[in-house]
């Protein structure tokens, strides 16, 4: 028989007031016609620190990106600051 990988699905811990604001302010976003973009840089920026698998799943939540898209985010989200504080530095 052929071993199947067993997915866990992140999870956000209910009970962390900055994960809950991170998500609220994503979906606030993307209420007030915003882009998925500029809703997962407000997200990723809040939460930059907490683990990978957190923040993918307040980009599902809080900007209404699909599993696949999360992860592409989260990767574009981490270059753009990093360019941004490289510019910051330089100047």
């Amino acid at each position: 028989m052929a071993k199947t990988k067993k997915q866990t699905e992140p999870t956000i811990p209910a009970n962390d007031e900055l994960i809950d604001q991170a998500v609220a302010e994503g979906r606030a976003i993307i209420a007030q016609g915003g882009t998925k973009i500029d809703a997962a840089m407000a997200i990723y920026r809040l939460l930059e620190t907490m683990a990978q698998a957190v923040i993918l799943q307040a980009f599902i939540e809080g900007a209404t990106l699909t599993e696949k898209g999360a992860l592409t985010y989260w990767y574009n989200c981490r270059r753009k600051l990093a360019r941004e504080r490289r510019a910051g530095n330089s100047g």
